[in-house]
């Protein structure tokens, strides 16, 4: 495994320890959400886009809207 990899699985990790601390990640939701976590992880390490497309719109991600409906005090709903 190379380092690169081991650092987005050490993120991950972190962000889904802290998701399930605060109770938006559990047992029954954790095979969807660790690899949209994952993904957005290493696009960003990556040096993915810029910007993100807002969820829903033409060319937006799954993991993208995840994260948006999972930040704190956010519905997804708009």
């Amino acid at each position: 495994m190379d380092k690169a990899h081991k650092d987005v699985l050490q993120i991950t990790k972190e962000i889904v320890v802290k998701f399930v601390e605060v109770g938006r990640i559990t047992p029954a939701n954790f095979a969807e959400s660790f690899p949209a976590i994952y993904a957005v992880v290493r696009e960003t390490l990556a040096g993915g886009p810029e910007t993100t497309p807002a969820s829903g719109a033409p060319g937006s991600s799954a993991p993208d809207a995840f994260l948006l409906a999972s930040a704190p005090g956010r519905t997804g709903k708009s």
